[in-house]
């Protein structure tokens, strides 16, 4: 008797579970693209140009706040001579006049503020090419 029951069962679902059955390439694409349209927003989010700003212009709530030693730029875009412990003798044989930021013609550095000696250092420090 129980073997006319499970039978019976399994005849019932055969029948519908055969005509509902999608192939399984065609699951796997509706996945994928039900996956990525989920994960789409995810990645776009906090892609904005105004980066860490918020519409008040201050930097967001919980930001750490750098320590005044920090190389940080300063309003000219440049770190500060000290921020870099700039000095204007050469250390180990490294002097500015040999670094990749040095720009010869007006004693200045791409990096650092301020007038820069040839024979100077710091530790932005990088060998010419």
């Amino acid at each position: 008797m129980n073997t006319d029951i499970d039978e019976g069962n399994r005849n019932q679902f055969k029948g519908t579970m055969n005509d509902e059955v999608l192939p399984r390439r065609v699951v796997l694409r509706g996945a994928l693209a039900m996956g990525c349209g989920l994960l789409l927003p995810a990645a776009l989010f906090g892609c904005d140009s105004k980066k860490g700003e918020n519409s008040s212009g201050a930097a967001p709530a919980g930001s750490p706040t750098p320590s005044p030693d920090a190389a940080a730029p300063s309003q000219t875009g440049k770190m500060t001579q000290t921020s870099v412990q700039y000095q204007t003798q050469p250390k180990n044989g490294q002097k500015c006049d040999g670094c990749l930021h040095f720009i010869a013609g007006s004693n200045s550095c791409k990096l650092v503020e301020g007038q820069i000696s040839p024979d100077g250092w710091c530790t932005q420090w990088f060998q010419k090419a």
